[in-house]
């Protein structure tokens, strides 16, 4: 499939401009068809030792999948419900506490602030805010953890290069990062890399991904433990934790969110993860210049698919937009919309919200 078809998978899209992807990703005919499959499936069948059979060779599959976009191997992924489990799961599992620091930015999303800001409370330790391009700089004596975005979710600025070549542990919140922009784990030197599914790889709610290193792996205390992330569950309490990145698995993940993510990531790998990479941070950065024609200044953003501008009343311009078909989102606390540009959309979705703007 070429890039150019790659629109003709997402029906929203014959009546809307659908730029919302960093917070829902369009979801695809097929992957809705075929998760409808498995529970008719399950209707007509039952849910049995077959049905089961088919959870597990799903789930093999679509870690598969979302190793290829992560770049690492299957056996560093964990299959999470979203972007914050993968999160939680490295901060809890650090055992972090009084005397010791998490290092993050001064623009990360609410699901990574809601972990930050338990381990504070639950466990004393201390969380400091530096400037996300700075934030390699100002890691200190007791700093234990740098936990920030890969790209940030208001801005769409990637997090500087130099966080390789700290000394601590590096978690990335990846939420806007993966399907979004091209991910190396090992290029980018992270530790850790939690990823949503139900945004840039157009997968359901419920859906995420968890990269962590071997070496830190062996680091995090697993605090819950259940069938899905157990060896051997039948052995009772004497049951092990799987030796892989499947002891971070979540507990329970459904056939049809499964099969729907899994069809929805195969249908983007086929057109290619270089050409839809390519695709949507161009059209992102030829949106950031018509705004910028019009007087609607673009906030400061790197190479990515977010563009936020100023807009006086974001709340109720983003409904007037809705109204004419025109899907994005505000940010809160700052002036700001956020358009989401993916390569389903086109020049057409570009000038739609442009016209839109300008009525």
């Amino acid at each position: 499939m070429g890039i150019e078809a790659l629109r003709n998978e997402f029906p929203v899209l014959e009546r809307v401009a659908y730029l919302n992807a960093g917070t829902d990703g369009p979801l695809a005919g097929a992957a809705a068809q075929a998760g409808a499959e498995e529970l008719l499936g399950e209707a007509r069948s039952g849910r049995a030792g077959e049905h089961f059979e088919r959870r597990s060779e799903l789930s093999g599959l679509l870690r598969d999948a979302y190793a290829r976009t992560l770049g690492c191997e299957p056996g560093e992924v964990a299959l999470t419900t979203c972007t914050s489990e993968g999160l939680a799961i490295v901060i809890d599992g650090l055992g972090l506490g009084e005397g010791e620091e998490i290092l993050t930015s001064d623009e990360e999303h609410p699901g990574l602030l809601g972990a930050l800001g338990a381990a504070s409370a639950l466990t004393g330790v201390s969380v400091r805010e530096a400037p996300l391009m700075e934030i390699a700089q100002a890691v200190g004596p007791r700093t234990r953890l740098v936990a920030c975005s890969h790209v940030g979710w208001m801005s769409g600025r990637i997090a500087p290069a130099e966080l390789a070549d700290v000394n601590v542990p590096v978690v990335l919140d990846g939420a806007q990062g993966v399907g979004a922009v091209p991910v190396d784990v090992q290029a980018l030197g992270c530790d850790a890399y939690a990823g949503a599914g139900q945004k840039w790889l157009c997968g359901p709610d419920g859906i995420g991904m968890l990269y962590v290193a071997p070496d830190l792996r062996e680091r995090l205390d697993v605090r819950r433990r259940g069938y899905a992330n157990l060896a051997d569950p039948g052995t009772g309490l004497d049951a092990r934790l799987h030796a892989d990145g499947r002891r971070f698995d979540t507990f329970a993940l459904s056939a049809e969110a499964l099969a729907t993510a899994l069809t929805a990531a195969q249908i983007l790998e086929r057109a290619g993860w270089h050409a839809i990479h390519e695709r949507a941070v161009a059209l992102a950065a030829r949106l950031a210049e018509m705004l910028d024609g019009i007087g609607r200044q673009t906030a400061p953003r790197a190479a990515s698919t977010l563009v936020s501008f100023a807009s006086a009343d974001p709340i109720a311009e983003r409904a007037l937009l809705a109204e004419q078909s025109v899907v994005l989102r505000d940010i809160p606390g700052r002036p700001w919309l956020r358009a989401s540009v993916g390569a389903w959309n086109d020049e057409r979705d570009l000038k739609r919200l442009l016209d839109a703007l300008q009525t």
